[in-house]
């Protein structure tokens, strides 16, 4: 059975709760991993994480804190939101970036596109608990190409009380994993990057 380490480099408090229940969901749930140790993630700004010499402070410090303990192998995962940048772009710039600065650390990028709460709409079927959903709510076909309001709107105009920090890492233990797979291609992506650390079974 596989094991992975895993530090995170999020924006906000929200995404730090909530990042750790996501990946460790993934890993087990989706994947069929045997155990993924989530280091307490690091939180900034993310026109300051995209500075050269911050980012490498922050790559500095990952590395760090990922020195073996044990032997498992580790990563490093800039995950941000993408906003109103292409993250078609964003992403491969910034870990071209990353890698130039520490080539000796495995590093990966994904960006949410829209936000992190864009999975929460791809995957809102299953988290009626959380939202207002009318029985004949029609959801957004494509929720990555709906930016109007963008995800975190969407969630509050269907749950005016959301707060990040508080619901945030709630709904992401509550959503469906698959269903935010198929419908969401940033989320896949982040699928995808742990799959490619997942080890086969000798």
């Amino acid at each position: 059975m596989s094991r992975l380490r895993v530090f995170p480099i999020v924006e906000g408090d929200g995404d730090a709760g909530a990042t750790p229940i996501l990946l460790r969901r993934i890993w087990t749930e989706l994947l069929g991993g045997e155990y993924l140790e989530v280091l307490k993630p690091y939180t900034g700004k993310r026109q300051k994480v995209v500075q050269p010499s911050e980012l490498a402070r922050i790559l500095d410090l990952a590395v760090s804190k990922l020195r073996p303990e044990s032997d498992d192998p580790a990563m490093i995962l800039i995950l941000l939101d993408a906003d109103d940048d292409p993250s078609c772009i964003l992403g491969p710039k910034l870990l071209d970036q990353a890698r130039r600065i520490r080539g000796d650390a495995d590093i990966s990028c994904v960006i949410a596109d829209v936000d992190f709460e864009t999975w929460f709409v791809a995957a809102a079927a299953s988290l009626t608990r959380f939202l207002n959903l009318p029985a004949d709510s029609d959801l957004p076909e494509t929720p990555e190409q709906s930016r109007q309001g963008k995800g975190k709107g969407w969630i509050k105009g269907r749950y005016p009380r959301y707060s990040p920090t508080v619901d945030q890492p709630r709904m992401t233990a509550a959503m469906d994993l698959h269903l935010c797979r198929q419908r969401s291609p940033s989320f896949d992506e982040l699928c995808r990057e742990l799959e490619k650390r997942l080890q086969p079974l000798p």
